[in-house]
């Protein structure tokens, strides 16, 4: 059940990054920010229910409450217009946590690969922290490029894998190795390109007013 919720993480994340690109408008992102948020509410809510008191089924299930509290966040915010500013603290909140995370599914859970991408969304929502929360603008077209990148390589693509049974086949120190030079290179490359030259897009959600964008 989780593995289908990631798989619409992704989707939503794919989505909002277009959308701070200027690719997406705002008012056609805000419903499927606020239907995947409600789906990663349910979906752990449900989860924790039927562990029976598996504490490692409720570690994996807690986090995904980030994400959907994130996606409601978004999705309301983009309807009301509301100011960026908690959501961007919020999402430092939820970098710190994702940092947790990732501590803890290398160490208590023994999941290489998603201890690494548990690394990536901490990185992903410092992003958005820095956008909407300190509203440093000129990461705009950066920090969309990331979260396009991210729906498919910590949403997508993991999720079919694991629902068709071919991730769970492959070494998984292999997998997280490989997820560590695609991260470093991709996201270090994309730095000077989106600072090149690059023309910061219409603001998400605003019509001259603050970004209200993107996770």
């Amino acid at each position: 059940m989780g593995n289908v919720g990631l798989l619409y993480v992704g989707a939503v994340l794919f989505i909002n990054g277009l959308m701070l690109l200027g690719k997406v408008d705002p008012r056609g992102a805000c419903l499927l920010n606020l239907f995947v948020g409600a789906l990663q509410v349910i979906t752990p809510t449900v989860l924790i229910i039927t562990a029976n008191g598996d504490t490692n089924a409720i570690l994996n299930a807690s986090g995904l409450f980030l994400f959907g509290f994130t996606y409601l966040y978004v999705g309301i915010g983009l309807i009301t217009g509301v100011d960026t500013t908690g959501v961007g603290y919020f999402s430092l909140f939820v970098a710190v946590m994702a940092l947790a995370y990732a501590f803890a599914n290398y160490q208590v859970l023994d999941n290489r690969p998603f201890a690494v991408i548990w690394l990536y969304w901490a990185f992903l929502w410092f992003l958005f922290f820095l956008l909407l929360g300190l509203k440093r603008e000129h990461l705009t077209a950066y920090t969309g490029w990331v979260t396009a990148i991210q729906g498919w390589v910590t949403g997508a693509i993991p999720a079919f894998l694991l629902l068709t049974g071919y991730w769970q086949g492959w070494n998984q120190n292999l997998i997280a190795i490989i997820m560590i030079v695609f991260g470093v290179v991709v996201f270090g490359a994309l730095w000077p390109l989106t600072r090149r030259g690059h023309r910061t897009p219409a603001r998400a959600g605003s019509t001259g007013g603050e970004t209200i964008a993107a996770h």
